[in-house]
């Protein structure tokens, strides 16, 4: 029995100031936190990832963090059978979810439970090994397999091609036929408040905050996964800023490339975040130019009947 619905929700791009502000909502309305963060289920990959920390995991249970090493591949599929096995204990002891994240894929998979075709490691190696031959053949292929699928995968999106033919190749089944349940959001299922900052305001929190990584250790923490093998071919090595520290580590990078870098790819990654959650009708934005904190009263307001 997992918890009844509809669960409380809070989205919003990177440095929006989710982390602090989900604790404070999740202590006044009697949740436990449930991780909706593709990066914070890697252990070790703390300071780059802006995981909570001890004493804020202390205050407020958190849920799928810290559940995979970076070296071992990691999917939705996997994060969702996890999330099922966490929702089932949270429902037996009566807790009650509050949905805290800002990827947009494992959003989805723990508000609406969709469901996601089996992956098959062999299948994607063949293909990824091709990808680095050229991964513009790979992209032409699917047009040609599955032209809607690849009408909503970015041409330069090798990833999400390699996914797409993966499937169609192991389970016989288009990638895109797998995208129906995609287009409906349940009111039932969540109820989500949005937290959107303005973009020079939030160009600001990111830089700061890439500072304030640097300053606490990220290269060290870098330099550390590195010598445990961290590969850039693995899933876990995409996430931003460790690739960029780990090429000023090998000397390929000055830090200040580095860092340039990774605010560059930050930033792009609030514009897809901002895209994904916008598609989304169920989202309520609360405005705020200094951060969740900022709206924290009013959040917990909104999500305090469900």
């Amino acid at each position: 029995m997992i918890p009844s619905r509809p669960w409380p929700a809070l989205v919003g791009p990177t440095a929006s100031g989710k982390t602090e502000a989900g604790i404070l909502i999740a202590e006044r309305l009697g949740c436990e936190i449930l991780s909706a963060d593709s990066m914070l289920v890697y252990r070790g990959m703390d300071i780059g990832t802006a995981k909570p920390n001890d004493t804020q995991r202390t205050r407020v249970p958190h849920h799928l963090v810290d559940v995979a090493d970076p070296e071992e591949p990691f999917s939705v599929v996997a994060y969702q059978q996890m999330t099922e096995r966490v929702l089932e204990e949270m429902g037996e002891r009566g807790a009650r979810p509050l949905v805290v994240g800002g990827s947009g894929l494992y959003f989805r998979a723990i508000a609406d439970d969709l469901r996601f075709p089996n992956t098959d490691c062999w299948t994607r190696l063949d293909l990824e090994t091709e990808a680095l031959v050229g991964g513009e053949r790979l992209y032409r292929r699917l047009q040609e397999l599955d032209p809607r699928a690849a009408a909503a995968i970015e041409p330069g999106n090798v990833r999400r091609t390699v996914r797409a033919l993966e499937v169609a190749a192991t389970t016989g089944d288009l990638f895109s036929s797998y995208s129906t349940a995609w287009e409906g959001y349940p009111q039932t299922h969540v109820r989500i408040a949005g937290v959107a900052i303005p973009r020079e305001a939030l160009a600001g929190r990111i830089a700061r905050r890439v500072q304030e990584m640097l300053e606490a250790g990220f290269l060290e923490e870098t330099r550390g996964l590195v010598e445990r093998g961290f590969g850039r071919w693995l899933t876990s090595s995409q996430a931003i800023g460790y690739a960029e520290m780990a090429l000023h580590l090998e000397g390929r990078l000055s830090l200040d490339e580095a860092v340039t870098g990774t605010i560059k790819r930050t930033k792009a990654l609030v514009r897809r975040q901002m895209a994904w959650f916008r598609r989304d009708p169920r989202v309520k934005w609360f405005e705020t130019e200094e951060g969740a904190l900022e709206v924290v009263d009013e959040v917990t307001e909104y999500l305090r009947d469900v």
